[in-house]
């Protein structure tokens, strides 16, 4: 395992990593997995599907593939509900296969393990490439920043970087705006953060912007809608 990271159990069971460079975690101490759920599930994706019933395929940008759990909850969402998504994620810094081997999230919900294998196709599947990893489930992951990503359109923007405490310039209005305008009309942008500046600086970019109850854990999160 590398020696910079450390894989950590979280308060539902489910696994996260710890950065001890950064002093942060990729998932909430509460619940890895609740969180991804909560935030990017329920208040991201469906939110949007269900305003969006006969639109396909649903186009879906990431910030931070991280540990794939959005990636994979999002191939079970996609499968479940027979409706396309194109993923395209990005992630500057891929963990290594000794850890995301390792990591749990197939585990938790025994209602959806049959899709276990699929967790870890999407970690093996070559950066920089688009391929379809199910007849529902399209995915790009690219190796690179969001400084330097070509951004295509999408409709739901998963904003799950680290906090702007560790990593202030992916939270700069100027990167924002980018997401933003690459956002389809009607569109939805998420993320667990809730902090004041990142609310006036969606709505400066035009996005209506709500303050939502948070995961476990967590009293708050944001979403932002493209009107």
């Amino acid at each position: 395992m590398d020696k910079k990271l450390k894989l950590i159990e979280t308060e539902d069971g489910s696994h996260s990593i710890y950065v001890p460079d950064l002093n942060e975690t990729y998932h909430s101490f509460h619940g890895a997995y609740r969180e991804s759920v909560h935030v990017f599930l329920l208040y991201g994706l469906e939110h949007w599907a269900v305003h969006n019933p006969e639109k396909e395929p649903i186009r879906i940008f990431e910030v931070g593939f991280g540990t794939g759990l959005n990636a994979w909850l999002t191939l079970v969402w996609a499968e479940q509900n027979k409706r396309p998504v194109l993923y395209h994620s990005i992630e500057p810094f891929p963990i290594p296969e000794e850890i995301y081997q390792k990591l749990n999230y197939t585990r938790v919900d025994k209602t959806i393990q049959h899709f276990e294998d699929y967790f870890q196709e999407l970690h093996k599947a070559p950066w920089d490439h688009g391929d379809a990893i199910t007849p529902y489930f399209n995915m790009k992951k690219e190796q690179t920043t969001l400084q330097d990503v070509q951004l295509y359109h999408s409709d739901v923007v998963f904003f799950d970087a680290f906090a702007p405490s560790k990593q202030p310039e992916l939270w700069a209005k100027d990167l924002l705006k980018k997401v933003v305008d690459h956002m389809n009309p009607g569109g939805v942008f998420v993320t667990y953060c809730a902090k004041g500046q990142l609310k006036r600086d969606l709505a400066e970019l035009g996005l209506k912007v709500e303050t939502l109850p948070g995961p476990p854990g967590k009293k708050e999160m944001v979403r932002g809608r493209k009107v």
